[in-house]
Parts: C-alpha cells; sequence; structure tokens
C-alpha cells in the first residue's frame, strides 16, 4: 500500500469539513474521489498534500508516517499535486514552470529524462516552451500544471478537477494522458467532477457527502450503482 489515510477529522476554523476519513491507494493504482462541490474532495487532496492539517487521524505515505510532515517534505517523499485551476506561474516561461516542478531535485539526467517524456506526452509545451505561461489557452495550463507536477518525480499524483473548464476533445485528452501517467508507474489520486469518465479510468473509487465517505468499491460497481448513477452521473 503506498497511502492509507487514518480516521482524518479536518477543521476549517469551527466548521468540520471531513469527518473520520479513511482510505487507502495502492501502488500503481488510479483511485478517484467523486461527490458533489462541498463534499471534501480537495480538502481530502489538501490535507494529503499537508496544506490543511488533520486535528485527528493519520497519514501514511510509503509505509512512513507524514501526517505532521510540511508539504515540501512530501513533495521530496514522492507527493505532487496538480491543483484545481492549474495555477501556472503566468509571468514565466513554459520551461520555466517545469523547472520549479523539479526545484528539489538534484539529478540533471533524470530531470533531462523526465522533461523529454513530458514534452512527448504533450508536444504543445514543447513548441511553447519559451512562451509566457499566462499566454496559453486553458487546456495548454493545464497541460503544464500536469507536466509541471511529472517534474517532481512523484510516487503518487494528486490531481484535481483536472478537466475542469476544457472543451470535450481536451477531457478526451486529458484522461488518454492519465493513463499514460500511470503505464509509466505513476500512482493517481484523482478528484473530477465529471464522475463518468473519472470512473471510466479509475481501478476504484470512494463517494464523499458532505465530509464522509459514503460508497467505496471498485470503479465498475461504482459506475454500475444506481445510486452513483442518480446522483453523479445525471442518469
Amino acid at each position: 500500500m503506498l497511502l492509507r489515510v487514518e480516521s482524518v477529522d479536518v477543521f476549517y476554523g469551527v466548521i468540520q469539513a471531513l469527518h473520520g476519513i479513511t482510505l487507502e491507494v495502492d501502488k500503481g493504482e488510479i483511485v478517484t474521489l467523486i461527490g458533489a462541490n462541498g463534499a471534501g474532495k480537495t480538502t481530502t487532496l489538501w490535507t494529503i498534500s499537508g496544506l490543511l492539517r488533520p486535528t485527528r487521524g493519520h497519514i501514511l505515505f510509503d509505509g512512513r508516517d507524514i501526517t505532521h510532515l510540511p508539504p515540501h517534505e512530501r513533495v521530496a517523499l514522492g507527493i505532487a499535486q496538480v491543483p484545481e485551476g492549474r495555477r501556472v506561474f503566468p509571468n514565466l516561461t513554459v520551461m520555466e514552470n517545469l523547472q520549479l516542478g523539479a526545484y528539489l531535485r538534484k539529478d540533471r539526467e533524470g530531470i533531462r529524462r523526465d522533461l523529454d517524456w513530458v514534452f512527448r506526452i504533450f508536444p504543445r509545451l514543447a513548441e511553447r516552451k519559451d512562451q509566457l505561461a499566462g499566454t496559453l489557452s486553458g487546456g495548454e495550463q493545464q497541460m503544464l500544471a500536469i507536466g509541471r507536477a511529472l517534474l517532481a518525480a512523484p510516487k503518487l499524483l494528486l490531481m484535481d478537477e483536472p478537466s475542469l473548464g476544457l472543451s470535450p476533445v481536451l477531457v478526451q485528452e486529458i484522461f488518454r494522458v492519465i493513463r499514460t501517467i500511470r503505464e509509466r508507474g505513476v500512482t493517481i489520486l484523482l478528484v473530477e467532477q465529471n464522475a463518468h469518465m473519472a470512473l471510466r479510468v479509475a481501478d476504484r473509487g470512494y463517494v464523499l457527502e458532505t465530509g464522509r465517505i459514503v460508497l467505496q468499491g471498485k470503479a465498475k460497481e461504482l459506475l454500475a450503482n444506481e445510486a452513483v448513477r442518480k446522483a453523479y452521473l445525471g442518469e
């Protein structure tokens, strides 16, 4: 097992956002979190990456308790996040954004290989490597956000709404890339409003409602679940 979140509570001030969340992600899996806006999906990712601290519970990564580690130490251990809304650095070039993803790494040859790989899966980034990130389209910025996270050489990639605001063609492209990333051996925890696409690409899923996990199972089982179909798949 690569990641285990155990009985985690998280508060925003006096408001409790997560109630006893427990989930697991095995090496090589794609696991998705689905639920309505405000269900606690992003809060769960932020807690795993260290941007939020739980008031109760533990987070174990690769056999180590990381509950109290700061975010940069979690990155060094192999956790990288693709944030909702891309959050690229608009006044830096594409190449500079990508290089920032590798800021903790010392293996220059490995960085070069990973950069070549990112340019293979996102040829448009190679074409625009000297262009300011703020001048890219929304789809290109999403590619850049994913590429920047991959330059950290993660064992676990946290992806928060990667298809948000993209055209149907680009959504298909992003999910193709998600499969490619997994084939390279990167484990993925995916938060995605497009529940149908998420469950089609994932191995397993968890359904969150108001900060609680109310359902979990294999992705195929969740796709066939009548309650899930009505609530999240529009069927």
